[in-house]
């Protein structure tokens, strides 16, 4: 019995290891190794997640909208000044260069009206940006203004202008209430008013204008305003009645009925801070504001020397 068990024996070991050989190959065709995880895609999204940062996701957007035209020194300072300033309130936001290239006089509002088409699909707030003015002061909001329109550069932080009544500079104003008010007024060609009759309108409307609160820095720090006023004169001439009827509430022109041609949308980068540039061409209606040019005003001062020079002569 014992012999005949030693003759069985070696070929049940290698009957064994032919069965052990067969299994070691099966195992290694099949579609899995053992390092991988076998879960559903929720356990995976939350394992992955772990140690990645959420990424910031806010509520509204904000469109800075700078009227234009022949300041580009002092964009070369605004576009990276704001970045960093507007980076540091994690604000979600796109700056859009309103650059009116027609030959007309420079008319803010329109731009701003303009401007406002373009992006109230996208953003569902602007601020009114002047190119010339860089916040100072990290405790200046630019969130989202629900209850009313704020203020930025208030009458007692502007280093210029402190009357009551003043909004210019810098004003954030949400979709809806620019809406409700239609807008700014398209007669103010040249340089002046135009926040004033807007803030006529946004009282008119009830809306409140709000400032910021709790400002510890004053005129002299809270804002810096690059504006060299010897370098580049304001254009404040006044021609035909256009005194008498800036003075006045609009009620016949706003963002409804802004003329312009959009000629082009053009994307750059000043110092890593993005910019569109929107090239603007504003028209002008010259039976409802014949002072976009003021060619009367030159005539009648060309008539006035050449009378004098007439009667010098007699």
């Amino acid at each position: 019995m014992e012999s005949r068990w030693k003759l069985i024996r070696p070929k049940y070991l290698l009957i064994g290891i032919l069965i052990t050989f067969f299994i070691t190959c099966l195992i290694s065709t099949l579609p899995f190794t053992t390092d991988k995880c076998i879960c559903d895609d929720s356990d995976r999204s939350k394992r992955d997640s772990t140690n990645v940062p959420e990424p910031l996701r806010n509520l509204h957007r904000l469109a800075v909208l700078v009227p234009f035209r022949d300041r580009f020194e002092e964009l070369l300072t605004f576009a990276p000044h704001m970045k960093r300033f507007l980076h540091k309130q994690n604000i979600d936001y796109r700056i859009f260069i309103l650059h009116q290239v027609d030959r007309f006089r420079f008319n803010r509002a329109s731009l701003v009206n303009v401007g406002f088409l373009h992006v109230r699909n996208e953003f569902d707030y602007i601020a009114m940006h002047d190119v010339d003015l860089l916040p100072l002061n990290d405790n200046l909001s630019y969130g989202y203004p629900d209850a009313s329109p704020l203020h930025v550069s208030a009458p007692d932080l502007h280093p210029r202008y402190h009357y009551s009544t003043f909004i210019g500079g810098i004003l954030l104003i949400k979709r809806e209430h620019f809406i409700q008010v239609n807008g700014m007024s398209n007669k103010y060609w040249g340089w002046g008013l135009e926040d004033d009759e807007f803030y006529v309108r946004l009282k008119e409307a009830n809306l409140m204008v709000r400032r910021p609160q709790n400002i510890s820095t004053g005129t002299q720090n809270t804002f810096r305003h690059i504006h060299d006023k010897n370098h580049r004169k304001r254009d404040t001439t006044k021609c035909f009645n256009q005194r008498e009827v800036t003075r006045k509430r609009d009620r016949e022109t706003g963002l409804d009925n802004v003329s312009y041609k959009l000629l082009e949308v053009i994307n750059v980068t000043i110092s890593d801070s993005p910019l569109a540039i929107l090239n603007i061409e504003l028209l002008c209606d010259k039976e409802l504001t014949p002072w976009c040019e003021c060619v009367k005003t030159n005539e009648s001062k060309d008539k006035k020397i050449v009378g004098e020079n007439k009667k010098s002569s007699l």
